[in-house]
């Protein structure tokens, strides 16, 4: 993020070192070598040098910036690479300096490391929302080569938030909303506990200033009053635990800013309210000293019933672990209890950085990794899947809520998935291939539709088959990233090659009309034309045409007029298009009028959609034939075997049963009804109904099924 100016003020931004380098590195040699803290001091002053001269915005020199990136990754006890990648972070970006020379003078890894967090400032975006959604989506492939890269980004976030006062209001509220949506969840998705909730409220702040001001006020108010009240608890809980034979250290556990605001707008509660509930922390030795401490708590202070959560034994998707309970305590106070060991304590403060900062070959820590490499690699299939960046960034976002639900496979393995998912977000969670063949779900044993939405201990089954393909019905109901790229991008696949196929057969019938035999035109004239229409391939030409986004007529009449076309025998000559039926998506039948085989019919060529079917007499089609050219002429192929949609009005006399015996009737002449809707309460009831049937000569077998319902009085088909 850019925050500087370029000033030429006389003089260098500080050719000595800033005393906060000089206290940064005093630090760091607590852990890191000689050699990679002097290492580290070659890297700032060639990043001192290379901003030399450039000022943020609060008027600062711009090294400030670099080092104290540095400093939050310094906390963490990342690596010597991840420091200087740190300190170098925005050269590449905002000075000369080349990936190459970054390469030569400190490695390979620290090179791939700054380029990975630099911006795409040099290409030209549709929109900044364009820019942004492309900067994530490289900033995340980096990501997922080496995890690294988006620590040293969430540092620069959090310092240029806790700088952020300097910027214009709207610059703020842009800024803010962006980690707030994107940078905040990723940081609770890797477990970076404290980095998280301090982005947290620092987006809160500049994205309600009057909220955050006032809750800020009435919190400090309320902490100083509620003092007396935390040490008689701590003491008693600390009392209780020595009793049992435990070693703990227990803390008082402040609540965060935009923690205590959420839970007041989800749950409609006064701020009063959120601040009776105290919250405490209890570290022991081991993990059965949890389950021992937990029992002390509980004969202690009555627990609230449903307020229980074991994440020991199902860990969250970032690798936290605690118990956590929720107790009536003293004066009837609720207190929530967060229990855990010193691993767990390291994990849920550092996340993933635990692996630098405890180097260790903990089972914790290795499960850790695998989940975080799990997720990773669960986000490059989803990029590969999405065709822009913005769809990217849309899929992503989904993933990143925070909320989740734990539910288990037929062998026992438990998955995590956000709030709100459904058995087809959990095929795709499985695989990939299992998520394109579902047909079916058992939930705890039982049948369940496909959209069900799962609960955390479901024990979910998925029935697949393999002549099965992705439903577009499914888009309405996913809500995971990965189950949403991979039906989109099979829908786009589908509709595509179906395009293209129609687009060739609408080319053919515009080169009959023209008596050009599509053999004579040479591959040059394609390449040109290909190129002059924007296509990338004959094959995309041949979709766009299918799509209506060009006019085979136009597209005929521009390979035609070059040399090579000759005349075609009476016997080629045909200006109707066949409609088979098994086009897909490519030819859409009129929602207006209903076409089914046997039915006089013309199509409508109409952008991003191909083909559109109506019947010669539907009202669509007399008020806008002679508008526009494109109207074609096409007729119904042979034997054309699946079901149409059509829809029928018929007049009952209102007596019980009635519906049973129309419902009857149809089915006994082999159609299916997709829907009904009934109106009136007099004498005559009118019921609409939209059936499948097979032509023409199919719906005659129906109606004249439901003209022998003596309550029938009048039929007709329907059509708007």
């Amino acid at each position: 993020m850019k925050e500087m100016t370029m000033q030429a003020r006389g003089l260098s931004s500080s050719s000595a070192t800033l005393p906060e380098a000089s206290f940064l590195f005093h630090e760091l040699s607590s852990y890191l070598t000689r050699e990679d803290v002097s290492e580290l001091q070659n890297a700032y002053l060639f990043s001192q040098s290379a901003h030399s001269g450039q000022f943020r915005q609060s008027g600062e020199p711009y090294i400030s910036h670099p080092l104290a990136v540095a400093s939050i990754l310094g906390k963490l006890r990342l690596d010597s690479q991840t420091l200087a990648a740190a300190l170098l972070h925005d050269v590449m970006e905002d000075t000369h300096v080349s990936k190459a020379e970054i390469g030569d003078r400190f490695g390979k890894s620290v090179a791939e490391l700054v380029d990975g967090v630099s911006k795409l400032d040099k290409i030209e975006f549709q929109s900044h929302a364009d820019a942004q959604a492309e900067n994530f989506r490289k900033m995340l492939l980096a990501m997922a080569r080496d995890v690294r890269v988006i620590l040293i980004k969430l540092a620069d976030r959090l310092h240029n938030m806790r700088t952020l006062e300097a910027m214009r209001p709207e610059k703020k509220r842009r800024i803010a909303r962006e980690t707030m949506e994107i940078y905040a969840p990723i940081a609770n998705r890797l477990g970076l506990n404290n980095i998280y909730h301090e982005l947290q409220d620092l987006s809160f702040r500049y994205l309600y200033p009057r909220r955050y001001r006032v809750l800020t006020n009435a919190t400090r108010a309320a902490r100083g009053n509620r003092r007396e009240m935390v040490t008689k608890i701590l003491d008693t809980m600390k009392q209780r635990l020595k009793t049992a034979g435990l070693d703990a250290e227990v803390t008082g556990r402040e609540k965060q800013l935009y923690s205590i605001y959420k839970k007041m707008v989800e749950k409609h509660l006064s701020f009063s309210e959120i601040l009776d509930i105290y919250g405490f922390r209890v570290i022991v030795k081991d993990v059965p000293s949890c389950y021992i401490a937990l029992g002390a708590l509980h004969s202690l202070y009555n627990p609230i019933p449903g307020k229980f959560k074991d994440y020991i034994a199902i860990p969250k998707a970032n690798g936290y672990q605690s118990l956590h309970s929720t107790l009536w305590g003293p004066y009837g106070t609720p207190i929530e209890i967060q229990i855990r060991t010193p691993e767990m304590h390291r994990i849920a403060e550092a996340g993933v950085a635990s692996h630098w900062l405890y180097k260790s070959s903990d089972a914790d820590l290795n499960d850790l990794n695998m989940k975080t490499h799990q997720w990773l690699q669960s986000l490059l299939e989803t990029m590969s899947d999405s065709t822009d960046s913005l769809e990217f960034l849309e899929h992503i976002k989904v993933d990143l809520f925070p909320g989740e639900v734990y539910v288990f496979t037929p062998q026992g393995e438990i998955l995590a998935l956000p709030k709100g998912s459904t058995a087809v977000d959990f095929a795709y969670a499985v695989h990939t291939d299992i998520g394109d063949c579902c047909v079916a779900a058992k939930i705890n044993g039982e049948n369940a539709p496909l959209r069900t939405v799962l609960r955390s201990g479901d024990r979910v089954e998925i029935v697949t088959a393999s002549h099965a393909k992705p439903n577009p019905a499914w888009l309405n109901y996913v809500v995971t990233g990965k189950a949403r790229s991979h039906i989109r991008r099979f829908l786009k696949t589908m509709q595509y090659d179906e395009s293209a196929k129609l687009g060739e057969r609408l080319l053919n019938q515009a080169f009959a009309t023209l008596k050009v035999d599509p053999q004579t035109i040479s591959e040059m004239q394609w390449e040109k034309l290909t190129r002059e229409s924007g296509a990338k391939s004959r094959t995309d030409l041949l979709a766009d045409m299918g799509l209506g986004k060009h006019l085979p007529a136009v597209i005929a009449r521009r390979l035609a007029a070059s040399p090579g076309e000759s005349t075609l025998g009476a016997s080629g000559t045909t200006d109707v298009i066949t409609i088979l039926g098994t086009e897909g998506m490519a030819v859409q039948f009129a929602k207006c009028c209903r076409p089914i085989p046997g039915d006089p019919v013309i199509a409508f060529i109409k952008k991003d959609q191909g083909l559109v079917i109506h019947t010669d007499d539907c009202l669509a089609v007399t008020k806008n034939k002679g508008s526009s050219d494109n109207w074609l002429d096409v007729a119904w192929g042979k034997d054309i075997d699946r079901q149409f949609e059509v829809g029928i009005k018929l007049m009952v006399a209102n007596q019980r049963g009635v519906l049973a015996r129309v419902a009857a009737a149809i089915a006994d002449a082999d159609s299916n009804i997709d829907n009904v809707a009934m109106e009136g309460d007099g004498a005559y009831t009118t019921m609409n109904f939209v059936l499948q049937v097979r032509n023409r000569h199919h719906l005659a077998q129906v109606i004249r099924s439901l003209r022998r319902i003596p309550e029938v009085a009048k039929i007709s088909r329907v059509k708007e």
